[in-house]
């Protein structure tokens, strides 16, 4: 049993907040009864319509995408930027997918996309604590005393202390005067992992995402994707449950 207005919200009917307005409106009918509760719940055999149209339940779908640089995680930009959309073929954009959290523009990686709104807030929320793992380029030879720094937590947006899960340096190009570290964080502020390497002094020069939880971005060349399978997807949600508790 699932509420009404969750029911409308997966079936691309409208967001949750708008689908509970129709609600509320009288416009929602299940079984041929008009339903204004928006508490009341459904199951998959009842019908349910909205101003006398039987809504299609929609399909989860679930995508684990290697993203290029120069795209934009949304559906749209005011700025006519390439999205991460436009790398789908067009069935499964028909299928009104939207990205899991945001890759920046300039970052590359692992990011997943679904249609499925529980999934999206299961994944994201702080408390679930996913795992997110970053390969960083960074300006300058990183001493030890550095990796300690960041492995201790460095303040960002004047007055966070961030604190990885891990960090690990990988390899040091001392032609090139640059360094290849690992970040791990269970957290997602804004520019969080660039902000970090800025704070010790070594500013990020390329950055991609290689892990997410347990998925890593194996078989899946830059610029595609593939779609999870259900044991995945059903792992990742025990995953995000075994934490909370």
């Amino acid at each position: 049993m699932e509420r009404l207005q969750k029911v409308l919200a997966q079936s691309n009917i409208a967001s949750r907040r708008k689908s509970e307005e129709i609600i509320l409106a009288g416009r929602v009918k299940v079984n041929g009864t008009v339903v204004t509760e928006l508490g009341f719940k459904v199951n998959k055999d009842d019908v349910v319509e909205v101003d006398g149209n039987p809504i299609s339940r929609a399909q989860h779908v679930y995508f684990l995408m290697n993203k290029p640089t120069g795209y934009v995680s949304t559906t749209s930009d005011e700025k006519n930027r390439k999205t991460v959309l436009d790398l789908l073929e067009d069935d499964h954009r028909a299928m009104r997918v939207y990205p899991v959290g945001r890759l920046d523009f300039d970052t590359a990686g692992l990011l997943l996309l679904t249609n499925d709104g529980d999934f999206t807030n299961k994944m994201t929320h702080p408390e679930h604590e996913i795992q997110k793992e970053y390969l960083a380029r960074v300006e300058g030879v990183v001493i030890r005393k550095k990796v300690v720094q960041l492995r201790k937590g460095v303040i960002i947006d004047e007055d966070y202390l961030a604190i990885p899960k891990a960090v690990r340096l990988i390899e040091i190009d001392k032609e090139h005067q640059t360094t290849l570290l690992s970040m791990t964080l269970v957290e997602g502020r804004n520019k969080q992992v660039r902000k970090m390497f800025e704070a010790i002094g070594h500013p990020v020069k390329k950055l991609t995402r290689v892990r997410y939880d347990f998925l890593t971005l194996e078989g899946v060349e830059r610029g595609s994707y593939r779609q999870l399978k259900i044991h995945e997807v059903r792992k990742l949600y025990a995953n995000a449950t075994s934490k909370k508790s």
